[in-house]
């Protein structure tokens, strides 16, 4: 069931390649269509939002702006075990997140006063998917952080928000629900109409037509990434349980048939027994299918000669999640740079970062985390530098600031500056 390739073997090196490629998401056989739904939206607003539904969803939409005391209510009626466990999952994504707080800083410097203010952006929109599954944890790691940075107004965008999601929205700090999904939803939060105010930014993962629509709207507004399948890769060493190395590695698969799950180990006989634990607990999973697809088309194992070479293959890869069920699990974080959250040791799901270990689950993927970080509190941040000179100190520095601008050519800045000597 997986594809196996050894160190040293015809085509590992080129698996490897292909796979560090898997982020390069056609995107361009969408783009016309998203290109047009955009521009619908943005003519013609709440009309646009109506038509697109009822042409992609096959229902007719009412209020596209859910009205406040219609949200909430419908957030009562998710069970009180439900709410619970949302409150208890949220409070703990709260309390990770008051770390990431910035307050900028402030110093001077031979009459020279410098320093960064920062302040939350004023709206943010959250987009939660509403297709094959529902994420009430999602709406959590989204929120939170944008409501832990200060974020006044904060924008759910989702088709059809169940009970559940409505619940999360409301205990991580949503302000207004937008009952529309797709590339039309991500048109309205960037564009506003009638009924929805524009937003700053706009973060959270959706299928490819979400993922285009937030990259040709990057610019106008701010986005955290472009999200593709989500993908796990294990290392595990001989001593790590394949038992637990299978059961992770399908917890992703489930997700969708794009999901990626990867291994690297330093045996061919544990890869092996993986493959047969795979095997074995699909049979029982009820997204058999889902899971089994996955599996099927994107499963890889890496055998490495060691684990240095397998930390060279993590990094490589630069994964989503990435499971370290090593002896010294730390030791070998130490040899890999990129990934975007880290599970360290064999008694650390990766389910738990799912749902309540703290850090938020929306992560780089498709090998972004090389350049791009896991959502947090500083994606609804901005920053304003702030300089101010004395009189002495912009003498002291007349002739540096007028050499520097004659040398680029610009007089009327040396000029500026002379002006003050």
């Amino acid at each position: 069931m997986f594809r196996i390739h050894e160190r040293g073997e015809d085509g590992y090196q080129a698996a490897l390649s292909e796979l560090a490629r898997r982020g390069d998401a056609d995107l361009s056989r969408v783009e016309g269509d998203v290109r047009a739904i955009l521009d619908a939206v943005r003519d013609r607003g709440d009309d646009a939002i109506r038509e697109l539904t009822e042409r992609f969803e096959g229902r007719s939409l009412g209020s596209v702006l859910v009205p406040d005391e219609e949200w909430r209510a419908t957030a009562r009626e998710a069970p009180e075990e439900v709410r619970r466990m949302l409150a208890e999952a949220g409070d703990r994504v709260r309390r990770y997140h008051e770390h990431q707080r910035d307050g900028g800083f402030a110093y001077e410097e031979g009459g020279v006063r410098l320093g960064q203010r920062v302040r939350p952006v004023r709206a943010a929109g959250v987009y939660a998917p509403g297709g094959k599954a529902r994420y009430p944890s999602s709406v959590l790691m989204s929120a939170i952080p944008a409501a832990v940075a200060g974020v006044s107004r904060i924008v759910l965008a989702t088709p059809r928000p169940t009970p559940e999601v409505l619940a999360a929205a409301e205990i991580a700090g949503v302000t207004e629900v937008v009952d529309a999904g797709g590339a039309q939803a991500i048109g309205a939060l960037a564009y506003g109409t009638e009924s929805v105010r524009r937003v700053d930014t706009i973060v959270g993962p959706g299928n490819i037509y979400v993922a285009c629509a937030k990259r040709l709207v990057y610019g106008l507004v701010d986005i955290e990434g472009i999200a593709g399948p989500s993908e796990i890769l294990v290392v595990a060493d001989d001593a790590a349980d394949p038992a637990h190395v299978a059961a992770d590695l399908l917890s992703q698969a489930e997700h969708d048939e794009d999901a990626y799950a990867l291994l690297v180990t330093i045996s061919r006989a544990f890869a092996e027994a993986v493959g047969a634990e795979v095997a074995r607990q699909l049979e029982t999973l009820p997204r058999e299918d889902v899971a089994g697809a996955s599996i099927r088309d994107h499963a890889v194992a890496f055998v490495a000669g060691d684990l240095a070479e397998a930390a060279r293959v993590a990094d490589t890869l630069a994964a989503e999640h990435l499971s370290l069920q090593v002896a010294d699990p730390e030791a070998l974080f130490e040899q890999i740079g990129a990934a975007g959250a880290v599970f360290l040791g064999g008694h650390t799901p990766e389910a738990a970062g799912d749902y309540a270990a703290g850090p938020s689950h929306v992560l780089p993927t498709g090998g972004a985390a090389r350049f791009t970080s896991p959502l947090g509190v500083y994606d609804f941040l901005v920053r304003t530098s702030i300089i101010r000179y004395s009189p002495e100190a912009i003498r002291s520095q007349a002739d540096l600031l007028e050499g520097l601008a004659r040398l680029e050519g610009l007089e009327a800045h040396a000029r500026a500056v002379h002006a003050r000597r």
